[in-house]
């Protein structure tokens, strides 16, 4: 599937003059903190995640104090997330590792923090870039479902879908790419009700022409 670059460089000067300052919703206070309230974000909001994690940092705050807590306190200060058992079981599994075989540090290369229990390639790709400003394109249901629309990938799997988008976006420009997705699918490109007339991609957009442009 080939994209033209002309077309990428406007898509990406739309997409950074319309969203200029990103960073990701998640409210934490290091790698670690980051990491857990990313998993704790599968579906769930990121404003109920910040509503749950200061009360749950204060309780548990290193590596150690999740791989030693009860699974019930867990899973009692995350239950308003959502599929709490998994996440609380996942949580403490990887908290767990990190202290077996990282020396309770969160490791900077997705190879490693993929090996964590509960850490995909979403997760480890948000973690990379907002604590450690190494670039990855972070592919969460707003940016499959906007690259899908403007044809940058004929893809729904997500692996599939971020190895479509690293060779036509720039490197340095992947955790930025992603969130400026991320809040435009948050503002304009909805799953339901997307303002596709209002959209400043629009004329870029192949969802547009085929629902707008007959």
């Amino acid at each position: 599937m080939a994209i033209g670059k002309t077309r990428i460089d406007r898509i990406l000067k739309i997409l950074n003059k319309t969203y200029p300052h990103v960073r990701t919703q998640l409210t934490h206070r290091g790698p670690f903190e980051l990491l857990v309230a990313t998993i704790l974000s599968a579906q769930c909001t990121d404003i109920q995640v910040n509503r749950v994690t200061p009360k749950l940092f204060a309780v548990f705050k290193t590596p150690q104090d999740f791989a030693t807590a009860s699974l019930k306190h867990i899973e009692k200060l995350i239950r308003s997330t959502g599929f709490f058992h998994n996440k609380a079981r996942h949580i403490q599994n990887c908290a767990r590792m990190l202290v077996a075989k990282y020396d309770s540090t969160v490791p900077a290369q997705l190879e490693e923090m993929v090996k964590l229990p509960g850490v995909g390639r979403k997760t480890a790709n948000v973690v990379l870039g907002a604590a450690f400003g190494i670039p990855g394109i972070v592919v969460d249901t707003h940016v499959s479902r906007i690259s899908q629309r403007i044809g940058l990938t004929r893809n729904q799997d997500p692996v599939k879908i971020e190895k479509d988008l690293m060779p036509i976006i720039p490197r340095a420009q992947w955790s930025d790419f992603s969130l400026r997705l991320i809040y435009h699918g948050r503002a304009i490109c909805k799953a339901r009700k997307p303002d596709c007339q209002t959209c400043p991609l629009n004329h870029l957009c192949d969802f547009f022409k085929e629902n707008y442009s007959k």
